[in-house]
């Protein structure tokens, strides 16, 4: 399970990538930690989208089928969204 604030990133290729982040540290206005805790995901996207947020990107079920594949795992968790039962399922229920 992979569980982050927002969501994915197009810079995010290896889980790697995010225990190599130094800390403590600012988030930046673009890029990956910028995108882990913004980004949201869009069932009327295809790949990458405009986030209407004015900051990062939206993301289709086929880069969460990609990320998930590629990394080995199963499901995203992420708690940046406030829906309306609490929780809701994306991506044939892998986020």
């Amino acid at each position: 399970i992979f569980c982050c604030h927002g969501g994915l990133s197009p810079d995010l290729q290896t889980l790697d990538q995010i225990t190599a982040v130094q800390r403590p540290t600012d988030i930046p206005d673009t890029g990956l930690l910028c995108d882990l805790l913004w980004s949201d995901p869009d069932k009327d996207v295809s790949s990458w989208g405009e986030n209407d947020r004015g900051v990062s990107f939206t993301f289709g079920a086929d880069i969460v089928e990609k990320f998930l594949a590629v990394c080995g795992l199963d499901l995203i968790c992420r708690a940046h969204q406030v829906v309306e039962d609490g929780y809701e399922f994306f991506a044939k229920r892998q986020l």
